[in-house]
């Protein structure tokens, strides 16, 4: 086995002169299938949600509880998760929260009543809310800067082929079990995957940066040796220790501020949009497209199928994302997705003025809606969560994710929690015009504390903020 240790290299140097081990690709695919249950079991409720409003007689209040319960864990999971991922390492807290998931995803299946059921969803969500920070810091801090940008939206990008995933099997399950019960189906399904996804995170080494950022060199060592498959020693020498101990209110701290504005109200914003409009699709679909179906199961499979066709744009655009995340740049991307976010939304409220299932109606909510998935994928759903892992330092890397996270689930709280009650009040046409608005303002942020990482490495990143 050969040594990579030097004087005069840092562990920074070393993995960027490093290809991709066997480990380093096995910690990206575990940390991609967080992101992938994230966004299975967060979607599939948009499928399952009519069937629970009839089996349990839901008004629009506790529906909207129901809807939004697991975003509302997620927010606690995103600040609780970072700040102690920070404290007591990533791969401890890797494991836990996928067993949050699996014990709560089995009791929100067998939910006796809507109390119960918003319950099971909430803790539910406290295990998907930590995978955010925890995944996008174990990822960023454990790869060649080279690639971290393709690697880091690579991961995230899992959560659309979980939604597609999800929003299928919905479909498959409603047409060969057409029952008000095959929600629990539903809210099973991602159980089995989860398990097994444990128990593979069971042998991930900790990152060695976390180790370095509390100045044990040994175990730093170790965990490097584990990471990059080659003999490492890490020494105060070649990788110093960070000169001066952060805590939480350093992400409010004159040298951070920029970064965490940056990291959290454009993804707040958007997460707004995404979580209201993933969630209510098929619910959109179904009232703005109309439906020919007058029965209750057959009208949602029509409309979850058509979720499907408007949900495939996310896909293309997490892809090339991915291809052009390194080249052009996290910014640029970000602004240009959150400016067709805002387009797509239009046209679809646009659709309204035509008379409901007409051609032009369906042709422009399809459209809008495309559009408006592929732009969100290439540009902010992408970026946000990659800049959340990459402007701040190791000290306060997952407690920065964590908070901008948590922020951006309050985004999604308003978008689940509000959204029936202001379909209701406003109407669909006036709502999609109140989630163009905030896009665009969203764009308008990132321009203006926009923070470059493209193509710098983390300490230079860090270094860059003091």
């Amino acid at each position: 086995m050969s040594s990579l240790s030097s004087v005069d290299r840092s562990f920074e140097q070393l993995l960027d002169e490093s290809s991709l081990s066997k480990t380093q690709w096995q910690l990206w695919f575990l940390s991609a299938m967080g992101v992938f249950l994230d966004g299975f079991d967060l979607f599939i409720i948009g499928v399952a949600l009519p069937l629970i409003e009839r089996d349990f007689s839901l008004n629009p209040v506790t529906k909207g509880l129901i809807a939004g319960a697991a975003v509302v864990g997620a927010f606690v999971g995103s600040a609780i998760g970072g700040f102690v991922t920070d404290k007591f390492g990533r791969k401890g807290m890797f494991v836990i929260d996928l067993i949050f998931f699996v014990v709560f995803a089995a009791a929100s299946a067998c939910a006796w009543n809507p109390a119960s059921l918003i319950a099971f969803r909430f803790l539910l969500g406290v295990g998907i809310g930590a995978d955010y920070p925890i995944g996008v810091a174990y990822i960023a801090e454990n790869v060649p800067t080279s690639g971290r940008g393709k690697l880091v939206v690579g991961a995230f990008s899992f959560q659309a082929v979980g939604s597609l995933v999800g929003v299928a099997i919905g479909l498959i399950l409603l047409s060969v079990y057409p029952q008000l019960s095959a929600w629990r189906w539903m809210l099973a399904f991602g159980v089995l995957p989860a398990i097994v996804v444990v128990w593979l995170r069971e042998n991930l080494p900790e990152s060695p940066r976390w180790y370095l950022s509390r100045g044990d060199y040994e175990s730093a060592s170790s965990a490097a040796s584990k990471l990059l498959e080659q003999s490492i020693t890490l020494t105060p020498e070649n990788t110093p220790h960070p000169p001066e101990p952060l805590s939480f209110g350093s992400l409010f701290s004159p040298q951070y501020i920029r970064s965490t504005v940056l990291a959290s109200v454009p993804w707040f914003l958007q997460d707004i949009a995404t979580y209201g409009i993933g969630i209510f699709t098929p619910t959109i679909l179904a009232v703005l497209a109309g439906s020919n179906q007058s029965d209750f199961i057959a009208q949602d499979i029509a409309a979850t199928a058509g979720s499907i066709i408007t949900n495939l744009p996310l896909i293309l655009g997490f892809l090339l994302c991915t291809l052009l995340v390194d080249q052009v740049g996290r910014i640029p991307l970000q602004i240009l997705g959150f400016i067709g976010m805002a387009i797509g939304l239009g046209i679809v409220a646009i659709a309204s003025l035509f008379p409901s299932g007409s051609t032009q109606s369906i042709g422009l909510i399809f459209g809008g809606f495309m559009m408006f998935n592929f732009l969100m994928n290439l540009g902010p759903n992408s970026t946000t969560y990659l800049l959340s892992g990459e402007v701040f330092p190791t000290q306060i890397r997952a407690t920065g994710a964590g908070f901008a996270a948590a922020f951006a689930k309050l985004g999604a709280v308003v978008g689940t929690f509000f959204f029936p009650t202001l379909q209701a009040s406003l109407g669909i046409p006036m709502l999609l015009g109140l989630l163009a608005i905030a896009s665009l303002f969203a764009a308008l942020i990132t321009a203006l504390f926009q923070v470059n990482t493209t193509g710098l490495n983390l300490e230079k990143i860090s270094s860059s903020r003091s």
